[in-house]
Order: C-alpha cells, then structure tokens, then sequence
C-alpha cells in the first residue's frame, strides 16, 4: 500500500504530529488511535497475556 503520512493521519483523524509521535515511540496513543491506524494499513492488534 503506498500512502502518505499525511493520508493516512488524515483517514485515522490524528493530526500529523501525533502520527509521527506514535512512529517514533515518543507518543502514548490509545487503543483506539492503533485500531484505526492498523485497520487502515490492513494489519491487527494482538494481545496476549504475559507468562510470569
């Protein structure tokens, strides 16, 4: 999928800054911000538990 940061901020409606952020490990996005960027590049969010 070729698309564009500023696309795919726009289709998640994050802004462009918050975006970068995520992409750079120096954001704390919600759940729901993730859900909605994944399901536009076609990918899914897993949970597990953690073995301890």
């Amino acid at each position: 999928m070729r698309i564009t940061q500023k696309q795919l901020a726009d289709m998640a409606n994050i802004g462009i800054n918050t975006l970068y952020k995520i992409e750079t490990g120096q954001a704390n996005p919600t759940l729901e911000s993730l859900q909605k960027i994944t399901d536009i590049l076609g990918l899914e969010i897993t949970l597990q538990v953690k073995k301890i």
